[in-house]
């Protein structure tokens, strides 16, 4: 119960120097909150990319990959990527079939392709949109859900029938408050009946992703002619057997392309795993160097926070003489005044958690950075905090413990 109650006291005495001295409080503890909502915003930011980075892999899903002419995933290579350019030719339609009728590990296998194009619906009009070309089946390849209406299908794809499926951001555009169903858009000049319209993906870094419109693919070949820059989206029979799917669409594409086995690669192939391994190579950086300033920050913290306790010993030490001398033991001084520091460190370690969490509304709301805040930053940033204190504390206390309690009543400031 003693114990108890010392422990009381220490945090109590520490909560009054603090208000008592609001701004030595304050410069005392900066270093502490800077360190502290520092290494909060950069969890935040990790945590906030992490669900990013999870919405844009379900696009594949878990068993999904894709084939291009170019793809760098992570670290960037100029080098690497001319090359890439010379030596890459562009994915063919024969290639795509060629997959999909010999292929065995595959479940789907669908193409795309891409341009900037037009809109326009009655006196409306718009630029800029991304006119995609699609088989039938990318719908469930890219996790593609109709609001209204439906998907393209085969027929209209094996023909290259003049429908389109429209983007959230064009519904809302040419068709707020009304069905699109069955309205007829002209796309480059070209009329187009629309069937259906997707559910909203959202934004990301500020940009939407739902400013498309989708064509039969046929549709697109007929009007643009030009097959520069076809993809093909892949989903595996089941996630068991993933990187087997992948190795054999690798293989298969190699045979076709009459590559040799000490020749290297002429396309990209990049599945969900891909992406989370290159996200984890940069938070690794992130991290590292977040954990480099934070330790400056908190080595300063802590020595400040040493040297304000070595005066707080000092301007106490008649104080320390009375309880030494109506029994205090050496341990119960050392315990006031390591809690004290602990509980300095730890009040400097919430008002960092604080800033962090008004950082991370502001940067969320006003930027195209994501950001949230995980549940465990706070216990994170007041328990590494208060070990600084307790740790940069644990000199003052002993010095205050080893005073002699007749030298400590005779001391006079």
């Amino acid at each position: 119960m003693a114990s108890r109650a010392s422990f009381a006291e220490a945090i109590s005495v520490a909560l009054r120097s603090l208000r008592a001295s609001k701004l030595r409080s304050f410069l005392t503890l900066l270093g502490i909150i800077l360190a502290t909502a520092t290494l909060i915003s950069v969890m935040a930011v990790i945590q906030g990319m992490d669900l990013y980075i999870a919405e844009r892999v379900s696009d594949m899903g878990v068993d999904g990959f894709r084939i291009r002419r170019l793809a760098m995933i992570g670290q960037f290579d100029p080098k690497k990527y001319l090359e890439m350019r010379r030596r890459n030719p562009e994915l063919k339609v024969e290639e795509y079939e060629f997959l999909k009728s010999r292929a065995r590990l595959i479940r789907e296998i669908g193409m795309e392709i891409s341009r900037s194009g037009s809109v326009r619906y009655g006196n409306e009009y718009a630029d800029g949109i991304s006119l995609r070309g699609a088989t039938a089946n990318m719908a469930v390849i890219s996790n593609i859900q109709p609001a209204v209406g439906r998907f393209l299908t085969e027929v209209e794809e094996r023909k290259g029938v003049n429908v389109a499926f429209i983007g959230h951001d064009v519904r809302d555009r040419f068709f707020a408050g009304q069905d699109p169903v069955g309205k007829e858009i002209l796309l480059d000049g070209r009329p187009f009946k629309v069937v259906g319209a997707a559910k909203a993906f959202g934004t990301v870094f500020g940009q939407s992703r739902d400013n498309f419109v989708i064509i039969p693919i046929q549709t697109y070949f007929q009007m643009y002619g030009s097959r520069s820059g076809l993809g093909f989206n892949a989903l595996a029979i089941d996630q068991a057997h993933f990187h087997q799917a992948q190795e054999e669409v690798r293989m298969l594409l190699r045979a076709y392309r009459r590559l040799g086995p000490k020749q290297e690669d002429n396309f990209s192939m990049f599945g969900s795993d891909a992406l989370v391994e290159a996200w984890n190579q940069l938070t690794g950086v992130i991290a590292a160097t977040a954990v480099a300033v934070v330790s400056v920050f908190m080595v300063v913290g802590g020595v400040v926070i040493m040297n304000i306790m070595l005066a707080v010993v000092t301007e106490r030490t008649h104080e320390i003489g009375i309880r030494k001398s109506v029994g205090a033991t050496r341990r119960d001084i050392l315990n006031q005044f390591l809690v004290e520091s602990s509980t300095l460190a730890a009040a400097g370690g919430l008002i960092g958690v604080l800033a962090a969490w008004i950082i991370a509304i502001v940067v969320r709301n006003y930027t195209p950075v994501p950001m949230a805040l995980p549940p465990t930053a706070v216990l994170l940033g007041t328990g590494l905090s208060a070990a600084v204190g307790l740790f940069f504390g644990i000199y003052p206390a002993q010095r205050a413990a080893r005073l002699d309690p007749i030298e400590a009543l005779r001391f006079e400031q």
